[in-house]
């Protein structure tokens, strides 16, 4: 029986991440994973293939819709080759997985594929092509997400899909109905709305978006609206059912009407779930609480003092990079150091285009929590960066506290704003004033001036170029 010092469950980013910070740091580390590559969801079925399918579809909605415009003219016809697109996309996903096979050789990890489960807290039987048993002073639970659906729908993963069938479709859907106004749902109906379909969307919110700030959600539905999406917010979904080719999705409105959407795919993106399946927690003394999380305290620890959990299958944010800091602050808690993480600076970010980024306490928060602040919103269209570009929608939105001045929140629709929020952490991390920004240079043109705005008009409502 091989032993290890660390032992961790899953190879999403949370889990190999993990690995190598253990591994790095001393400690003989092996990785299991039960499906054929690494990576999880994030990697194969999740960010990264997501990703791809954003870029394609972007440059091809510029080349029909943009193109002209800059002076590119293109004779004849152009064409979606979807195939081809689908093909690209998994070779992006290949080659990604494969480079964590390149760090687990390079970091010296030892690689098991097969669904561990816990024997006891110290010993786990992975079970694949033959079962195998490993000992294991640390384990790290990095089993990840599922997609999460209603218990009256059916998936049949032909029209009735989840995000995982969404990435790899054998045709563009004529009407492509998502139910679920949150992240994915709004990412992968770009994708789709970009090369032609007609896009419905269904949320159970007031407002799609629903988790980041008010004016956010509102900025982006003005936005999708302006790209044609047909978007429902107030629907409870009480059915979703298929006769042939045809889904037909009936919800209840507001105003306590019956209402039916009918469309040739349905996607249902209502969240995910933790996935603990298999573990056998039991056996190690593993506790889990009433949605199935691991119950862990501050430092990730399981009921198990030698058990970890990290990811989406604690609480908290179901985010890659949140996994990831949570991977390197166990591997250091086990090796004796005093890591940290602030919870409140892990930015989060929707992919559509323009982008949506925020990090930080909304303005409901603030309100809700009684904390008084000053807001500064610069719009892009006032950028000569995003006049160039021809990407002028949406805004920077900086909160700052009423009598420090410091910055509690940063919110941000516009393009780039996936890289621009970064900025935003940084300053907060280091607890700035949103006059400290203001006086920082920002390179001209770029996108990056209207960060500098908006802290401007938070610091003495005095922007520059409004």
């Amino acid at each position: 029986m091989n032993s290890y010092d660390v032992a961790v469950i899953g190879s999403g980013p949370g889990g190999y991440v993990a690995a190598i910070r253990c591994a790095q740091l001393g400690m003989k580390t092996a990785i299991i994973e039960k499906y054929s590559t690494l990576g999880g969801t994030c990697l194969n079925v999740g960010c990264i293939p997501s990703k791809a399918l954003l870029d394609s579809s972007h440059h091809y909605h510029d080349a029909i819709k943009h193109f002209e415009e800059h002076g590119i003219e293109i004779p004849g016809e152009i064409k979606v080759n979807l195939e081809k697109m689908i093909a690209r996309k998994q070779s992006v996903v290949d080659q990604t997985t494969g480079g964590i096979n390149f760090l687990m050789d390079k970091n010296k990890i030892d690689v098991y594929h097969g669904l561990g489960s816990f024997k006891d807290a110290t010993h786990i039987t992975i079970t694949g092509d033959e079962t195998t048993e490993i000992e294991a002073k640390h384990t790290i639970i990095a089993t990840g997400s599922k997609p999460a659906n209603l218990p009256f729908i059916k998936l049949d993963k032909e029209r009735v899909i989840t995000s995982t069938e969404a990435l790899k479709l054998k045709e563009i859907p004529k009407h492509f109905i998502v139910i679920g106004g949150g992240v994915i749902g709004l990412e992968l109906g770009q994708v789709y709305k970009r090369l032609g379909a007609e896009v419905t969307v269904v949320e159970y919110a007031d407002r799609i978006l629903p988790t980041m700030d008010k004016g956010v959600s509102k900025e982006v539905n003005k936005i999708l609206k302006k790209q044609k999406f047909k978007i429902n917010p107030s629907h409870q979904v009480t059915a979703v059912e298929r006769k042939g080719d045809e889904v037909t999705v009936t919800a209840t409105n507001k105003k306590g009407e019956t209402v039916e959407f009918k469309g040739d795919y349905c996607l249902v993106c209502v969240g995910r779930q933790p996935y603990t399946n298999g573990l056998n927690t039991d056996a190690a003394n593993v506790k889990l609480d009433d949605r199935n999380r691991v119950e862990v305290n501050h430092n990730l620890q399981t009921s198990a003092p030698n058990i970890y959990a990290i990811g989406d299958v604690v609480k908290g944010a179901m985010l890659a990079h949140k996994a990831e800091e949570e991977g390197v602050f166990v591997a250091e808690t086990i090796a004796g150091q005093k890591p940290h993480i602030n919870y409140n600076l892990i930015p989060g970010v929707v992919y559509t285009w323009p982008e949506v980024a925020a990090v930080g306490k909304t303005e409901e928060e603030l309100k809700a929590e009684g904390i008084a602040y000053k807001a500064g919103q610069f719009p892009m269209r006032a950028l000569g960066r995003s006049r160039a570009s021809m990407d002028i929608d949406g805004f920077v939105k900086i909160l700052a506290d009423k009598t420090t001045d410091e910055i509690l929140g940063v919110h941000i629709v516009g393009a780039r704003a996936a890289d621009l929020i970064a900025e935003a952490v940084i300053a907060m991390e280091y607890r700035a004033s949103a006059e400290d920004i203001s006086r920082m240079s920002h390179a001209h043109p770029t996108y990056t001036e209207a960060i500098k705005e908006a802290a401007l008009a938070a610091t003495e409502d005095r922007a520059l170029h409004i």
